[in-house]
């Protein structure tokens, strides 16, 4: 039974813009120009794949449904033939990696550890007891001497991982190799060749990316079925699994942040910026004084707001994943609100020099509409600014959640999400001895995702600023 949270029909609602934004921008040469130059660029383009391979784990997650309950007894589904779907919630990434959701262990185990952390009293057959590392339910579960085999089987599986990697990256590779002949009318060896050389689009860095992400993955799962290749916490769950389910949030975060801030600062930026007068000085006096309020007691206060209007209503959300959707929303549009004061500055001084222009003051001379002006031809003159702000907003937001969740004001602590890990590693850095590895894999996978946007927004912002494409 399919179930569509707020989170996910406003994913849903950003994948149609972006999309309608494509096609529009197929048509409009200046638009187009700056993405060829975006496109020719190595760095962007090895960031792009890796950006991908981001959206792709976010959107899987993004999937949600009531999975259907196993009958026990078939006579009594026959005669009543009534379908009975569990209260849980899943995504189409649960049931992808459901061998990292369901095979949770006891307390803290290291990555590729086959024993727990920490010591146990453990009754010995004559009756006496002994304190030692006892052995995990599935960690390394299938090695009968961990010690000696488990390097070799670890080896073993990577090679087997490698392996799948490099076929499902040779098939993806003829895929894009076809498409690509059939858009040149070409040949295959032609292709090939083609994009062995440095061209127009950088073939080889997109392929070599494309390579090692496929191999990762493939690795990781591979050895994630027989191992926790990152390891438990302390309740046992998968760190890896975890850190995958994290990815969702992050993005969440990071886009529908921009879907709530675009309209204000666009809007007001351009009206300020053409209008001026008192218009001008209200708009200045609002994001004055929105930027003057510490962000950090302005979003833990909505936070605490809706805490209180949630707990007063609590027959309106009838599951955990359904409040924690709230919270995360809320904060989506708390970070919004907060966060459309600086583009909104920039549009307006830009608003103010295109305002002067020629083709500006002619429209106004022959009676075009105030608001018809600023949609012709101010708004589609100031999108770099936009296209810009938005790729560079990115990274910050992914960040701006981990810190607020670290402090305790940031999404639901039920959720997954990378903030979330960091917090409960606080305690666990305090441990003796040190349990390490939620910090890190928090660490790496924020890290990547937040390098490859940096990458992918410079390349972006040199190729829509006129004044650098100019140079």
């Amino acid at each position: 039974m399919p179930v569509l949270f707020i989170t996910d029909a406003l994913v849903l609602l950003l994948l149609i813009m972006v999309f309608s934004f494509v096609w529009y921008a197929r048509g409009q040469e200046h638009l187009r120009a700056p993405w060829r130059i975006v496109a020719r660029n190595s760095m962007a383009m090895a960031s792009a794949v890796i950006l991908f391979f981001y959206l792709l784990i976010g959107l899987t997650d993004s999937i949600h449904f009531h999975p259907r309950l196993e009958s026990v007894d078939d006579q009594e589904v026959q005669v009543s033939k009534e379908i009975i779907y569990s209260t849980e919630v899943l995504s189409l990434l649960d049931v992808a990696i459901t061998h990292l959701r369901t095979q949770d262990e006891k307390t803290y185990s290291a990555p590729f550890a086959s024993r727990t952390y920490s010591k146990e009293a453990i009754e010995l057959s004559d009756g006496s007891t002994t304190r030692e590392y006892p052995r995990l339910d599935y960690g390394g579960a299938h090695l009968s001497d961990p010690e000696q085999e488990r390097m070799t089987d670890i080896i073993l599986k990577s090679l087997m991982g490698l392996f799948y990697g490099l076929i499902i990256w040779c098939l993806v590779s003829a895929v894009i190799i076809f498409t690509v002949k059939c858009r040149r009318n070409s040949t295959f060896k032609d292709v090939f060749l083609s994009m062995l050389k440095q061209g127009d689009v950088p073939w080889k860095a997109i392929h070599l990316t494309l390579c090692a992400v496929l191999v990762t993955l493939t690795v990781s799962l591979t050895l994630s079925n027989y191992y926790h290749i990152l390891g438990t916490d302390k309740i046992g769950q998968d760190v890896f699994y975890q850190a995958l389910k994290s990815v969702r949030t992050g993005l969440v975060i990071g886009t529908l942040t921009t879907l709530v801030m675009l309209p204000f600062a666009i809007l007001m930026g351009l009206m300020a910026g053409y209008f001026r007068g008192w218009i001008d000085d209200v708009i200045q006096y609002l994001y004055t004084t929105l930027s003057s309020i510490p962000g950090v007691l302005l979003i833990a206060a909505a936070i605490l707001m809706l805490q209180v209007y949630m707990a007063n209503h609590a027959d309106d959300f009838v599951s955990l994943e359904q409040r924690a959707d709230m919270r995360l929303l809320f904060l989506c549009i708390i970070l919004g609100i907060t966060s459309w004061t600086g583009l909104c500055r920039m549009l307006r001084g830009e608003t103010m020099k295109l305002r002067e222009v020629d083709y500006v003051q002619a429209a106004q001379a022959f009676g075009v509409g105030d608001f018809t002006i600023i949609l012709r031809h101010l708004l589609p003159n100031v999108m770099h600014i936009v296209m810009i702000s938005i790729v560079l907003d990115f990274s910050g937001l992914v960040l701006a959640e981990a810190v607020l969740s670290y402090i305790n004001i940031g999404v639901d602590p039920s959720m997954h999400s990378w903030g979330n890990m960091i917090n409960s590693a606080r305690l666990e850095m305090a441990r003796e001895p040190i349990v390490w590895w939620s910090l890190a894999a928090a660490f790496v996978f924020m890290f990547v995702l937040v390098l490859a946007a940096n990458l992918f927004s410079d390349a972006v912002r040199d190729a829509f600023d006129p004044r650098i494409r100019g140079s």
